[in-house]
């Protein structure tokens, strides 16, 4: 085994104190052995060793040289479920090895390795563990995006509340000093949440990102404060009790035990994986807490906690920062979902995010990566402006995993799509090579009914040609206006590439040789009449055809049925209007949409764009078809830019196109002999799983 040294501040900071006034740059031991490199955690100038994946690097003349990702790419492994909260203990148990008074200090996880291009700085503040270890299940993706530290509070360390506030000031200075252009994400679990609202409330004029995880403002409505006095009086001897009791209510045992296991197996072998992880694994460690967290160390973290949450709502109007909060249904140690309101109404700029089957230790317990929450949610940003391209960072495999199992499994085993394109040549062929893979590409066509074409797309220009396309999305699905909001489909989509449908993000994917999706019809289209399916309800300009031959890009006419064969519209909506009491909800709840209205009265029918639930009626499943027309090219046709005839009549040749996708496709599906579910259930039971059901032929 080779002892080898490396200059960089980016594996351990040992003693970062509040009068440091530039970067340090410190040489710290680590020792390298196959493939694998040692986390370094330093105390008192010392550093104690434990075992942990290897950074991307390479060993040159005796020093680690780490390599900066360029761009995170499509599909990337982001590591969630590979770390437990097993793993937490593991790593408090190295960093209490040799425990110590002090200072608090700052630490980078070797696990979250080297990030993309111009990241953002992320700084973690502990909750009342006080290891800094809160993070373990998220560092490898966050490690992806952020250039990670942690704050680490010794055991016996009695720094006072405003004393740490002055640790993370004097860092947070330092880094808007060397990049004052950056944004600053403050992640606050519990604890750590009144310390990141107080520091934003003093330092107004850095640009902060928040992320507050059940944050501890509301600590004086505990339900635990009846039960506080008596832990004074229990004997030193029965300590061990305490922590013990309080790991259950703190956070979920069940919800802890369940990451890592794979939500596809079957429900036997789930239950018999959280079965043996429960009882050899996540039962014992909870009797660790003890010594974690001594005696005298809770009886002080609650005094902290305490006047930490005194301090900070004294102080919470000051709070200019944007805010992301997550709270947990079933929080049983804070009234967390309480408090979202009462943050939500005071904070100027918060988003809420609501997990409800989850505990207090929401970061340690089994439900979504926090890089995913962040980017779902539109907070990852690289300037003081979240721009919809340039900050766009694509699904890794395990979150389309997640999708394609928890969001769109009923939908996609129900429809069975198929998916034909056409050649430069005219020929029709299965799958997607008559789509360009080169960009910029310009996909238009028709909406289904309520969108449901959208997720077995994605999907197939994901698995087939490894390609995200971005879509374009009505800009209400943006807005954040409520404080019980759940993680749910609406974010998802984010997460996957949509964006508000403007002129300015067009132009800038465009430029950036994307592949995009554009529904002319958009709303009005998506959320049609009875008896105007499968009809085109496209605007009077050609708009998108100049923006796709500025940049030169390849426009594919595409179209889709099958909205008729899964549900029947029944209620549209001017039969809903008819309706007192829906009537009246509609109007309420659209009532604010008006500033989101994309379209003037002389876009014809389109601009009708009224948002509503129609009424449908679900039928025995069908299929889905999707016919990708002839591509247009509109590379070497500068004239399309300003002259709009001509530029019209590549408009209508693409709206002619996309009408003659859909008459095909209505004609051939006739000829499918595996049309009906029943008939593909019939035939999976006679093939191999991974045999895709056959269709008519081209």
């Amino acid at each position: 085994m080779a002892t080898t040294t490396t200059s960089s501040s980016l594996l351990a900071l040992p003693s970062f104190r509040s009068n440091c006034n530039q970067r340090p740059s410190f040489k710290v031991r680590a020792q390298i052995s196959g493939d694998k490199a040692t986390s370094v955690e330093p105390v008192n100038g010392s550093v104690s060793v434990s075992n942990l994946p290897n950074p991307k690097g390479s060993e040159v003349n005796g020093k680690v040289k780490f390599q900066r990702e360029a761009e995170i790419e499509l599909l990337w492994d982001d590591g969630y479920g590979s770390k437990s909260v097993k793993d937490y203990f593991a790593a408090a148990r190295e960093i209490l090895k040799k425990p110590d008074g002090g200072p608090p200090r700052w630490f980078s996880p070797v696990d979250c390795g080297q990030p993309i291009k111009d990241a953002p700085t992320l700084f973690f503040l502990p909750g009342m563990d006080g290891t800094g270890m809160g993070l373990v299940p998220h560092q490898i993706a966050l490690g992806k995006a952020f250039h990670v530290w942690c704050l680490h509070i010794p055991v016996h360390d009695r720094t006072p509340f405003q004393g740490l506030l002055k640790i993370v000031e004097d860092v947070l200075r330092q880094e808007h000093a060397t990049r004052p252009n950056k944004p600053i994400y403050l992640v606050g679990d519990s604890f750590g949440g009144c310390m990141a609202l107080a520091v934003a409330a003093r330092n107004p004029s850095i640009d902060l990102v928040l992320v507050l995880v059940n944050p501890a403002t509301s600590f004086e409505r505990s339900p635990l404060q009846p039960l506080l006095p008596i832990l004074e009086m229990v004997p030193e001897e029965l300590h061990f009790t305490i922590p013990y009791a309080l790991s259950f209510i703190m956070g979920d045992p069940i919800k802890m035990a369940s990451i890592g296991i794979d939500n596809q197996l079957p429900a036997g072998v789930k239950l018999n994986k959280l079965r043996e992880k429960l009882t050899n694994s996540m039962l014992p460690l909870l009797s660790e807490l003890g010594g974690i967290i001594p005696r005298e160390t809770l009886l002080w973290k609650l005094k902290l906690l305490r006047s930490g949450a005194a301090y900070t709502n004294s102080r919470i109007h000051a709070v200019e920062a944007e805010v992301l909060l997550l709270v947990s249904g079933k929080d049983r140690m804070l009234p967390s979902q309480e408090e979202s309101k009462r943050l939500h109404g005071l904070l100027k700029n918060c988003t809420v995010r609501c997990f409800k089957e989850n505990g207090h230790t929401l970061l340690l317990e089994d439900s979504l990566s926090l890089l995913t929450v962040i980017k779902g949610t539109c907070k990852y940003r690289r300037s003081r402006r979240y721009d919809f391209a340039s900050d766009f960072l694509p699904p890794s495999k395990g979150e389309l995993d997640f999708a394609l199992q928890e969001l769109l499994r009923f939908l996609r085993n129900a429809v069975s799509s198929v998916f034909l394109s056409t050649m430069e040549d005219g020929r029709i062929v299965k799958g997607l090579a008559g789509v360009p893979d080169e960009g910029p590409v310009l996909l238009v066509g028709y909406h289904m009914l309520m969108g449901l074409e959208l997720g077995p797309m994605s999907e197939a220009f994901i698995k087939e040609k490894n390609i995200l396309f971005r879509g374009m999305a009505h800009p209400i699905l943006y807005a954040e206006t409520d404080s019980t909001k759940e993680f749910g489909y609406m974010d998802w989509i984010k997460v996957f590439g949509a964006y508000p449908v403007t002129a300015t993000n067009l132009f800038k994917l465009l430029s950036s040789k994307s592949h995009v999706l554009l529904y002319p019809g958009g709303a009005r289209e998506a959320l049609h009449n009875r008896g105007e399916q499968y009809k085109l309800i496209w605007p009077d300009q050609q708009e998108f055809v100049r923006m796709a031959a500025r940049f030169g890009a390849t426009i594919v006419p595409f179209g889709t049925v099958g909205e008729d064969d899964i549900a029947e519209l029944v209620l549209d909506y001017n039969d809903l209007m008819k309706i007192p009491f829906l009537s009246n909800y509609i109007t309420e709840a659209t009532r604010d949409t008006k500033e989101f209205k994309l379209r003037d009265e002389s876009s014809g029918e389109v601009a009708n764009q009224q948002l509503y639930l129609p009424g449908v009626l679900p039928k025995i499943p069908g299929r889905f078809y999707y016919l990708f027309g002839k591509p247009i090219h509109t590379k070497g046709r500068p004239e399309l830019v300003k002259d709009k005839e001509a530029a019209k009549l590549v408009y209508l040749e693409a709206k002619e196109e996309v009408e003659k996708c859909i008459a095909y496709l209505l004609k051939k599906r006739e000829e499918d002999p595996y049309r009906s579910v029943v008939d593909r259930l019939s035939y999976s039971l006679t093939h191999l799983p991974e045999n895709d059901v056959p269709s008519f032929e081209p």
